[in-house]
């Protein structure tokens, strides 16, 4: 048990490290932007750590994660799926309005629903079905196919044995089609 807490604060700290890195680098090198924001549909994987417990003391968990969007042109709305694998499965689609920052940013706010996989044991965003809201960060780099991701997805009364809402943090890597 130990080592398991060891393992999820060394991947939480690892994900916000990388987070604040491509936020800073962003910043460093960010020009406004009033065109189209970062081009491309993704598909990508990484870590999640689930932040919350429900009232049982279930729910903080590590699990991965992986992240499709399909980017709809000459509209800033995306299609964003997220897939979670852990102690139990949830599948998270949404609907977001993307803002661009500069050409390769995306900065983004979704709203969708929580799909959680059957059981008592919580997958990281809960373990019923429940809304969702999912805000976020993408980051072309350029001259590449590659994606770096960073979201949270907050779902609403999201357990079954309580009321209480699920909040988890992922990031990772994509690779634009």
């Amino acid at each position: 048990m130990q080592r398991l807490k060891y393992l999820v604060s060394r991947v939480g700290k690892m994900t916000a490290l990388s987070m604040a890195l491509a936020l800073s680098y962003i910043a460093s090198n960010s020009n406004s932007a009033s065109a189209q924001a970062a081009y491309g549909s993704y598909v990508g994987v990484g870590p999640s750590l689930s932040l919350t417990e429900n009232s049982a003391g279930e729910g903080r968990q590590l699990a991965g994660v992986v992240a499709v969007r399909y980017k709809l042109l000459e509209v800033p709305v995306s299609l964003r799926t997220q897939a979670f694998i852990g102690a139990n499965t949830a599948v998270v689609p949404t609907v977001s309005y993307d803002l661009p920052l500069n050409w390769q940013t995306d900065a983004y706010l979704g709203a969708g629903v929580v799909f959680a996989g059957g059981g008592d044991t919580p997958s990281p965003v809960g373990n019923q079905t429940s809304f969702a809201l999912q805000p976020g960060i993408d980051f072309a780099i350029p001259n590449s196919n590659t994606v770096i991701f960073g979201n949270a997805i907050i779902a609403f009364d999201a357990y079954r044995n309580g009321s209480g809402n699920a909040v988890s943090v992922q990031g990772g890597v994509g690779l634009r089609f």
